[in-house]
């Protein structure tokens, strides 16, 4: 299965991507290439330094959304894509995007969606909304993406505790951590349903 990477920001489930793939446990996956809509991101960094194509492409740079739509179409359809994981990515996927690759792109969201997901509702906002509400766990959600913001089907999701003297950045990083584990397993049961036929 041949997969897009798109994210705004450093990079660290991407690289948990390629530790999972070096490591293995991702040998039916093959990355075609990394997009994202910053740069200077260090995720595009990542994707050079393994030899993986890696693209900068943003809405800012398009006339409308549907320039732009069919500009990521035509990057996705030319390198073979078969899937897109989205590993931090900041930008809502047009929806033409989205209907081409229904059921075939997934998301990482730090928190136990459906709480704390939608416009917003992104990075450290996230950690601080779950601290501010006094809740006694938080965790990680892969999800199949659709048209709105952190609403499709939840693939999998972990929890981690809320520690009483947790910060928002002490919270972050226990969560990342789930997301570095779970993120390489749901693209390995992506890569196994897409192998099967099956697209929802």
């Amino acid at each position: 299965m041949n997969v897009a990477v798109f994210g705004s920001g450093r990079g660290s489930n991407f690289q948990a991507i390629l530790a999972a793939k070096k490591g293995g446990r991702l040998d039916e996956v093959s990355i075609s290439l990394v997009m994202s809509n910053n740069s200077g991101a260090g995720i595009l960094e990542i994707a050079r330094a393994n030899a993986i194509p890696a693209f900068h492409v943003s809405q800012k740079q398009f006339p409308s959304e549907d320039h732009y739509a069919d500009a990521v179409l035509e990057l996705l359809q030319t390198h073979n894509v078969d899937a897109v994981v989205l590993a931090g990515f900041m930008k809502r996927v047009p929806a033409k995007v989205i209907a081409a690759y229904r059921g075939r792109i997934i998301n990482i969201h730090p928190a136990l969606l459906p709480k704390y997901g939608g416009s917003g509702m992104f990075g450290i906002h996230v950690h601080e909304a779950v601290l501010q509400a006094g809740d006694r766990e938080s965790g990680a959600t892969v999800h199949v993406v659709d048209e709105l913001y952190d609403h499709g089907k939840i693939l999998l999701q972990e929890r981690v505790p809320v520690r009483a003297d947790d910060t928002p950045e002490t919270l972050a990083a226990r969560v990342l951590t789930v997301e570095h584990r779970i993120l390489p397993e749901a693209l390995a049961r992506l890569a196994a349903r897409v192998h099967t036929g099956v697209k929802h």
